[in-house]
C-alpha cells in the first residue's frame, strides 16, 4: 500500500483526476455546406477532445485549413472563418493530446501535398508503434512537421509503392498497430478506416444523399443526418463519384471495442456498436446496486458523468435519487489559481454540495471511475462538510489498475489508486465508509454479452484487467503479435 501522504492537497488539480477524452472525427463527401455541417458535427463531438480543433475543406481545385487552439464554438461559430472553407467536401477534428504536445502544428487534420494530390487525415487513437516507426522515417530521411503520431502515417502512405491511392493508404496501415479511427479526404475521395479490432469507434450517415463519417451517433443527431451503420473493425470504407466502396484488407477477426467508450468517453445520447450508452450506464448502475448494496438514504450521482448509473442504482435499489452535488458548467479549463487557499478550494469550482439534500442523510456516491482518488476525495469531504452521516462510495466500472496506450490519457501505473492501494487502502485514501467497484463480471452483464471470454474477450478491457490486444512496441521494444507480424509480412 501507497502512504496516504503522497496526496498533495495543495497541488490539487480538479481537472487532473479524470480519464481524458480521446479525439473526435467527422467528414462529408459532395455537399454545398459541408464545412458548416462539420463544425456543427465537432460542436457534437466536443466532449471527446477539449484542446484544439481543425476542418479541411476541398472545393474541387484547392484545399483549405483552419485549425485553432481551443473550443470549437470560440473559433468555428463566425460566418467569416466558415466562408474560408468553402467546398463539397471537409474533413474535421476535436483534439486531446494523448501524444505530442499542445501546439498548434499538432492541431489536426494534418494535409501534406503528395505525389498525386494533397492528403488530409484526421485520427482517433493511438499508434502503439509509433514512436517506433516515427524513428526509423527520420533516419531514412523524413523530414516531420508535427510531434503527433499522426503524422507518421502520412509520410508511410507518401513512400507507398503502389499505384491506386486506396492501396497506398492499406500499404500504410498494415504497418500501424494499436487503435484507430482514420478520416482522409483525397482532391477526389473521403475515407474512413478503423482498426482490426474496431477499438476506437466510427459511424457512417447519410445527409441528403451524402455520405458522413463521424467518431459518434450524436454528431449525425445534431445535423439532422440519418444513421446508416457501424463502420465494420478493420473496414476501409472510401466514396468517390462513383459511390461508396468497402475493403477489407485484414483477416477476418472479432471485434473488440473500447468498453470505456460505454462507461466513459461517449456521449449518453450516442448509440455504440448498436448499443444505447445511456441504457448501458443504467444497466451498469442496476449491476452494482446488486453486487454492492448499501443502507442509505439517498443515492448521489457525481455529475455529470456519475448519472446515468446513479439512476440504474437508484432503481435497481429502490433508495431515492437527488442531485446532492451541483456541478457548475461554466468553469473554464484554464482557469488561473493563483495562490495555495484557491488552490485547495479547487473543486469546490466544479461542484458544491445540495446541503437541503445531504445534510443528516446517509448517501451514496455513484461515480464512473477512480483514477488518482484525488477528486474523490474532495467530494466526499465536502459531503460531510455538508452534513452527511455517511458516505458510502460505489464505482460503476472495475478498478482501474493498468494504463491506457491506445488514446485515453490515463497515468502512468505507478500514479493509478488501484495499482498502489488494496481496497481498504482505496477506501481510508477517500474517505469514505465503504467503497465498492463493479466487477468485471458484472460490466459483461451490463453489456448484455453474458460472461467474458477468457480466451478471446469481447472488449477491450486491458486497464482493468491488463490484458492488451495488440502489440506494445513504443512500452516494450519488442516486435508485435504473430498476427500483426503476418500483416506486416503480407505488405512487404
Amino acid at each position: 500500500m501507497t502512504d496516504q501522504a503522497a496526496f498533495d492537497p495543495d497541488a490539487f488539480d480538479p481537472n487532473a483526476d479524470r480519464l481524458r477524452e480521446e479525439c473526435g472525427v467527422f467528414g462529408i463527401f459532395g455537399h454545398p455546406d459541408a464545412a458548416a455541417i462539420t463544425a456543427l458535427g465537432l460542436h457534437a463531438l466536443q466532449h471527446r477532445g477539449q484542446e484544439a480543433a481543425g476542418i479541411v475543406s476541398f472545393d474541387g481545385k484547392r484545399f483549405h485549413s483552419e485549425r485553432r487552439m481551443g473550443l470549437v464554438g470560440d473559433n468555428f461559430s463566425r460566418r467569416e472563418v466558415i466562408d474560408r472553407l468553402p467546398g463539397t467536401s471537409a474533413i474535421g477534428h476535436v483534439r486531446y493530446s494523448t501524444t505530442g504536445e499542445t501546439i498548434l502544428r499538432n492541431v489536426q487534420p494534418l494535409f501534406a501535398e503528395l505525389d498525386g494530390g494533397g492528403f488530409a487525415i484526421g485520427h482517433n487513437g493511438n499508434l502503439t508503434n509509433g514512436l517506433t516507426l516515427r524513428r526509423q522515417l527520420v533516419r531514412d530521411g523524413a523530414m516531420m512537421q508535427s510531434t503527433t503520431d499522426t503524422e507518421v502515417i502520412l509520410h508511410l502512405v507518401a513512400r507507398a509503392k503502389r499505384n491506386r491511392f486506396v492501396d497506398r493508404f492499406i500499404e500504410g496501415l498494415r504497418q500501424i498497430e494499436g487503435a484507430y479511427a482514420f478520416v482522409a479526404m483525397t482532391n477526389k475521395k473521403l475515407i474512413g478506416a478503423r482498426d482490426p479490432l474496431g477499438i476506437r469507434p466510427l459511424v457512417l450517415g447519410k445527409l441528403d444523399g451524402c455520405p458522413i463519417l463521424a467518431s459518434e451517433t450524436c454528431a449525425l443527431d445534431v445535423i439532422g443526418a440519418q444513421y446508416v451503420r457501424d463502420v465494420e473493425n478493420g473496414e476501409v470504407l472510401v466514396f468517390d463519384e462513383d459511390g461508396a466502396h468497402t475493403h477489407k484488407p485484414f483477416p477476418p477477426t472479432a471485434p473488440r471495442p473500447c468498453i470505456f467508450e460505454y462507461i466513459y468517453f461517449a456521449r449518453p445520447d450516442s448509440f455504440v456498436g448498436g448499443r444505447s450508452v445511456y441504457d448501458v450506464r443504467k444497466k451498469m448502475g442496476a449491476e452494482l446496486a446488486r453486487e454492492a448494496p448499501a443502507l442509505a438514504d439517498v443515492i448521489v450521482p457525481v455529475p455529470d458523468s456519475g448519472v446515468p448509473a446513479a439512476i440504474g442504482y437508484s432503481q435497481a435499489s429502490g433508495i431515492p435519487y437527488e442531485l446532492g452535488i451541483i456541478r457548475n458548467h461554466y468553469v473554464g479549463r484554464t482557469f488561473i489559481e493563483p495562490t495555495q487557499q484557491i488552490r485547495q478550494l479547487g473543486v469546490r469550482l466544479k461542484h458544491s454540495a445540495n446541503r437541503a439534500v445531504v445534510a443528516g442523510k446517509r448517501i451514496v456516491l455513484v461515480d464512473d471511475s477512480i483514477v488518482r482518488g484525488t477528486t474523490s476525495t474532495k467530494i466526499v469531504q465536502m459531503m460531510r462538510d455538508a452534513g452527511a452521516k455517511e458516505v458510502h462510495f460505489r464505482i460503476s466500472s472495475p478498478p482501474i489498475t493498468h494504463p491506457d496506450y491506445y488514446g485515453i490519457d490515463t497515468p502512468e501505473k505507478d500514479k493509478l489508486l488501484a495499482a498502489t492501494h488494496d481496497l481498504e487502502g482505496m477506501r481510508q485514501f477517500i474517505g469514505a465508509d465503504s467503497l465498492a467497484f463493479l466487477s468485471v463480471a458484472g460490466i459483461y452483464r451490463a453489456m448484455g454479452v453474458g460472461e467474458r471470454d477468457p480466451l478471446r474477450p469481447q472488449f477491450t478491457d486491458h486497464c482493468f484487467t491488463g490484458e492488451y490486444p495488440t502489440g506494445l512496441t513504443d512500452r516494450t521494444g519488442e516486435a508485435s503479435s504473430p498476427r500483426q507480424l503476418s500483416l506486416l509480412a503480407e505488405a512487404g
